[in-house]
């Protein structure tokens, strides 16, 4: 009788829509469990690619975080109070001076993590993204984005979870198996998002809050210690085998054996794996800010993601959160617009990125792994009185990675519109479908059964697909950071070495004989502005022969020949 009523508590204390977070390294993991159709990731897709959601909780404000150069004095009247500054220490950062005129943007003065992870062709911005009639509710809007439809539509499943779902529509019998030991999906965190939901509704999980009180729970159930015959599985009536009821409490029931292999898999998974030497993941911003904003969460859960993927994970979707973007007011301190709540949340997800695609890279993993903002709404035009920004429409959408196409798609919107609203450039499906075909390698008629059918022809290229990625990322960075020809070439008396820099830098530039001997510095640890930068050299000096220029930033090492001749 004991066995029965600690299942019947097990049971009570389930929440249908919640998962199963217990603590891991003192960090909350969902288990996304068997029935969960993020489970059919891995045999879904041909590839290892895993995706990070990294949900901005509240409605991140696009304008502050992509500052719109060209209308930079039409920015500062609509919203003086907050707006940041184009002059000074704390001024913008400019992003990326490539980009036709009407796109420039300067992003916040704390990003500075993502600024370098841009220049590295690791960043991938989408302009202006929402759906037609945006919702403004925080829990309304959030469920659009997961459920994957239109403002009005009510769908009980998620984008991910129906796509996966019409493929393995029978699964889990046989899971976890050797192929596949491991939850395919985790979310960080206490709560279940409807992302992850299948078309038929079946709860996905449990709700436990540490290791141990899982593994105590789950022993003493379905009949690890029950006496054979008495109620061993607490099964329904047979009657019910076949109706709506008996199917999701025959899955309930089975979520034991899931849970008990899936919590000793993470762990073992977890002792294995190991996250990179030198790489410091922030754990507090360190500037002024409200105190609940100087603590960096995301760093703890981005460690975490990578120390499992470094240790063997096979789980293929991940979702990591961020709260406090409903900046109503207070979004920044009245004595400084570039300080404030605002300013540490967007500092903790661009220097938490940086660390976690450094560690990636270290661990061999970054071509593997793509990370994508999702927030549910953006904020409006207009600052208000109380030194924030009211609920709004679309907002910029930001992907990380070695896999994504760098670049900026989408232009600044005219800001003296009328109204507050900023206008959507693009559907947020567009993107979902680039995710789906282009990084997981959906069909098209896997893509018309997950409902983004009508996206198909006209989803953004933001992935670089197979073959591209090396040529794309080359031809990213030549057009950024680059050392020109000199001229004239072959030279006598003299000639005028040039390069680009998308960015402030250090450069070391110097000119070598063919043994490798250092003859002539041009330039050392001088730091030149964003532009093109021409120095004329005397080459009286040096006798008629083959010479080799290089040059040296943090962003560029290239050398080109150099002939004099005499």
């Amino acid at each position: 009788m004991h066995n029965v009523m600690k299942r019947r508590e097990f049971l009570k204390n389930m929440t249908l829509a919640s998962g199963a977070p217990f603590l891991l390294n003192g960090i909350p993991v969902n288990l996304m469990a068997s029935n969960s159709a993020l489970h059919l990731a891995a045999a879904t897709a041909d590839n290892d690619r895993v995706l990070i959601i990294l949900q901005l909780h509240g409605g991140n404000d696009g304008l502050n975080t992509l500052i719109p150069i060209d209308q930079y004095s039409i920015y500062y009247n609509r919203r003086a109070n907050i707006a940041i500054p184009d002059f000074g220490a704390r001024k913008f950062i400019a992003l990326d001076s490539t980009l036709p005129v009407r796109d420039q943007v300067g992003l916040h003065p704390d990003m500075v993590g993502m600024k370098a992870l841009y220049d590295q062709g690791k960043v991938s911005i989408v302009q202006g993204v929402a759906y037609e009639n945006t919702n403004g509710s925080h829990f309304r809007g959030r469920d659009i984005w997961f459920m994957g439809g239109n403002y009005n539509d009510y769908y009980s499943s998620g984008w991910v979870g129906r796509y996966l779902d019409q493929i393995y529509p029978n699964y889990p019998t046989a899971y976890p198996n050797s192929n596949m030991p491991d939850p395919l999906a985790l979310e960080i965190g206490n709560e279940v998002s409807l992302v992850f939901h299948r078309s038929n509704g079946i709860p996905v999980s449990v709700s436990i809050q540490n290791p141990d009180q899982f593994f105590n729970l789950v022993d003493e159930l379905q009949g690890f210690k029950d006496k054979q015959g008495f109620d061993p599985r607490g099964i329904p009536p047979t009657s019910l085998n076949n109706s709506p009821y008996g199917q999701e409490l025959n899955w309930i029931l089975g979520l034991e054996d899931k849970s008990a292999d899936y919590a000793t898999r993470l762990k073992q998974v977890f002792d294995r794996g190991r996250n990179s030497q030198g790489i410091n993941y922030p754990t507090l911003y360190p500037l002024n800010a409200p105190r609940g904003s100087l603590f960096n969460p995301l760093s703890s859960q981005l460690r975490l993601v990578a120390r499992l993927l470094s240790g063997g994970i096979k789980t293929k979707i991940f979702l990591v959160r961020i709260g406090g973007f409903d900046t109503h007011a207070q979004q920044v301190e009245d004595y400084d617009p570039t300080l404030g709540r605002h300013s540490a949340l967007l500092y903790h997800v661009s220097s938490a990125m940086k660390a976690f695609q450094d560690d990636l890279k270290n661990l061999g993993l970054e071509n593997r792994v793509l990370t994508i903002t999702l927030s549910e709404f953006g904020r409006r035009i207009d600052s208000n009185a109380s030194y924030g920004s009211d609920h709004g429409t679309a907002a910029p959408i930001l992907m990380f990675g070695a896999g994504v196409k760098p670049g900026v798609i989408g232009t600044n919107a005219d800001l003296s519109r009328p109204g507050g609203n900023l206008p959507v450039q693009f559907d947020y499906r567009q993107i979902y479908t680039a995710i789906l075909q282009d990084w997981f390698g959906a069909t098209d008629d896997q893509i018309r059964q997950t409902l983004f059918g009508n996206y198909l022809n006209t989803k953004l290229a933001v992935i670089n697909t197979n073959g591209q990625v090396t040529t794309n990322l080359d031809d990213f960075k030549e057009a950024r950071f680059r050392l020109n020809a000199c001229y004239p070439n072959p030279a006598n008396e003299s000639t005028t070495f040039s390069f680009y820099l998308n960015t402030p830098a250090t450069v070391n530039l110097g000119l070598f004989d063919l043994k490798g001997s250092l003859v002539k510095t041009i330039v050392s640890n001088q730091t030149f502005g964003i532009g093109l930068h021409e120095i004329p050299v005397d080459l009286s000096q040096l006798v008629a022969g083959t010479y080799v220029y290089t040059i040296e930033t943090d962003n560029l090492q290239d050398s080109k020949k150099l002939i004099i001749q005499k």
